[in-house]
């Protein structure tokens, strides 16, 4: 899942485009883009890959070629990204968040419409393009956002650079966040408030879903009031988020020192220690050990220097010694320690045994998981948050089809907490990655620890529950059918 930012100000804007942008970048890993306007120059654009390097090396000595009171920035998972259009709406550019998976199929309809495509990279559509092909296709900007949002089956927040300002458009049913920011000299718009406080941005609110405003340096406009319905995804606080930044008000540290105090309190596992897997898998620890009343230990440690954030190569192999090295055990710590380790998720669960191996040879007695959020039973059809490219490759799924076969009826049974079923699941992931003990948060902690209405928060891939955004729009506007 990628991350955006625009700004725009009384006064030049690049410096808060540039930070404000790479405040962003630890959600997504492949490209990452620059956009502003000026009167007098134009649309100056620069995108670069992401995926050897970093983004402040990328962007840093281009920073005296742009120019402008207002720009756009983004970290995208895959497109080259921002798109810049003359069309009869005006010039303007636009970057999105977004996850279509009907991408070609909208692309087919727009090519026997007689549109082409100019953006592609690697010869695979840029989604990117297809939002602002489509967005053209509209009389004004809201119709043509929202022909998007009838559109697409996944999710798709965008920002619009013009020449008046910036148009943000958060998806539908807001499985993606946006949220505003102010300061004297003008507003910014982003995926992550953790990108204000240090460019003395206060927060003002966020975006609800498939809200539309218009932001200029002086003035906030509504162009269409939010939906009624509400999914925003719940990994943003057990995994992307870093952890300043809030959605709808609730920090991402606070809740997952929540989660993992419920945890702890109802889990009576005799151990020395807690230790987080750095970085999200830390406040969960915190919290656990506040509430099993056990000391925590940094008993495994990320070597920051020449490993601040985790690039995603495309060959697994190497995703997975990329993932060990930026971790290093505490041999002091762990010999002869039982130990309780928190971590956010287990998706393919590769790393994790890793880290159990190791800590198992670096003298650990007990090696306990503690897991912050339910099992991955379903993949993700709204956004991406990892590579796998099948729920087949869900180490859940591994295991159900073992025990069931290839198409299995009973999914839910082991998304359910307690059952038979679920417990097998667990007690098998236990065996296969080498622990002594296994625990997930129960789905009723998550939401509890987030603190919103379960209708409001989407729990797809712990229990396959979801709407697609074009359903929701229908759903809102009959007269869209």
């Amino acid at each position: 899942m990628g991350g955006f930012f625009g700004a725009v100000s009384a006064q030049p804007c690049v410096n808060d485009l540039f930070y404000g942008t790479d405040y962003n970048s630890h959600l997504g890993t492949k490209r990452a883009g620059l956009v502003t306007f000026d009167p007098v120059e134009g649309f100056n654009r620069k995108i670069h890959s992401l995926e050897r390097d970093y983004f402040r090396s990328k962007f840093e000595d281009e920073l005296d070629s742009f120019a402008g009171n207002h720009g756009l920035g983004v970290i995208s998972d895959t497109d080259p990204q921002p798109i810049i259009v003359n069309s009869h709406l005006g010039r303007y550019a636009v970057v999105t968040v977004a996850k279509i998976n009907n991408l070609r199929e909208i692309a087919a309809e727009l090519l026997e419409q007689k549109m082409h495509f100019s953006e592609l990279s690697a010869n695979n559509i840029n989604q990117t393009e297809v939002v602002a092909l489509l967005i053209n296709m509209g009389k004004t900007f809201v119709d043509g956002i929202n022909l998007v949002y009838r559109k697409i089956q996944g999710s798709c927040s965008m920002l619009i650079l013009t020449e008046d300002g910036i148009i943000a458009a958060r998806d539908y049913l807001g499985r993606t966040p946006v949220i505003i920011g102010h300061k004297p000299q003008g507003y910014a718009v982003t995926s992550e408030t953790s990108a204000f406080p240090n460019l003395d941005y206060e927060v003002v609110r966020d975006l609800g879903p498939g809200e539309i405003v218009r932001l200029t340096a002086d003035s906030m406009e509504v162009l269409q009031a939010p939906a009624r319905h509400e999914q925003i995804c719940s990994f943003l606080w057990v995994y992307y988020g870093f952890p300043a930044s809030d959605y709808l008000g609730i920090n991402v540290e606070a809740m997952r020192e929540e989660g993992g105090r419920m945890m702890g309190e109802n889990d009576p596992t005799e151990a020395d220690c807690v230790c987080g897997i750095p970085d999200s898998g830390v406040g969960h620890a915190l919290g656990y050990a506040d509430g099993r009343k056990i000391p925590y230990q940094r008993a495994v440690l990320k070597y920051t220097p020449t490993w601040p954030r985790s690039f995603t190569p495309g060959n697994q192999s190497r995703r997975d010694l990329v993932a060990k090295m930026k971790l290093i055990p505490n041999r002091a710590i762990l010999n002869g320690k039982r130990v309780v380790f928190c971590d956010d998720s287990i998706v393919r669960g590769t790393q994790l045994r890793d880290n159990v191996r190791t800590f198992f040879d670096c003298g650990a007695k007990e090696v306990h998981a503690r897991i912050s959020c339910p099992p991955l039973v379903y993949g993700c059809p709204f956004i991406g948050f990892t590579s796998s490219k099948s729920d087949m490759e869900l180490i859940c799924r591994q295991i159900i089809r073992d025990f069931e076969g290839d198409n299995p009826s009973n999914l839910d049974r082991y998304a359910t907490t307690g059952t038979p079923e679920y417990e097998r699941m667990v007690c098998e992931i236990a065996r296969r990655l080498g622990l002594t003990t296994l625990k997930f948060s129960k789905i009723e902690d998550l939401i509890a620890s987030i603190g919103l209405p379960k209708c409001r928060v989407c729990t797809h891939c712990f229990d396959g529950t979801g709407t697609q955004p074009d359903e929701a729009y229908r759903a809102d506007h009959p007269s869209a059918r």
